[in-house]
């Protein structure tokens, strides 16, 4: 026996052991009646040696039992595959880039306003930029969808000429 073994323990040594046996306890590695006669005995204890035999059979804790000593291999888990981003506007001709921004600063300008004027009367007025908003909007909107259409190729084909004639 080593002299650490009868080296006296001291309280906190004592609620050490204590604590490593409530978590015992909680893992399941001890039953209640163990964990309360071991932990009489860790108040009782006078040295290293009387405490070391309470706990010498269970594991540090969260240690989980292994068929073998060899840490697990790591699960290989599926290389993602980027999603493709989809950019509605790369294809779109810069003059209709040109007059989306020109309707967006618009219709920013005209709300700003409308907000300003209602708040200076104390109550909501009539949404008038619903107006300079809503058919610009709508035929911008219908002139791109039209340019998108026959730049995928979706473009009705024109008159078809007889071969030789021009």
């Amino acid at each position: 026996m080593d002299d650490r073994q009868k080296m006296r323990a001291s309280d906190a040594d004592r609620q050490e052991v204590i604590e490593r046996l409530r978590a015992a306890l909680d893992e399941g590695r001890l039953k209640m009646e163990e964990y309360i006669d071991r932990m009489g005995h860790a108040s009782e204890a006078v040295t290293y040696g009387d405490l070391a035999p309470l706990y010498a059979d269970l594991p540090e804790s969260g240690a989980v039992a292994r068929p073998d000593a060899r840490p697990p291999a790591p699960a290989a888990l599926p290389v993602p595959t980027p999603i493709p981003v989809v950019h509605s506007r790369r294809g779109m001709p810069t003059a209709l880039k040109v007059l989306w921004t020109i309707w967006g600063a618009a219709v920013a300008v005209n709300v700003v306003i409308w907000f300003i004027v209602s708040v200076s009367a104390h109550h909501l007025i009539y949404l008038w930029p619903v107006w300079v908003a809503g058919p610009w909007g709508a035929i911008l909107l219908t002139v791109s969808a039209g340019v998108g259409q026959i730049r995928r190729g979706g473009g009705q084909p024109g008159p078809q000429l007889p071969p030789g004639q021009t």
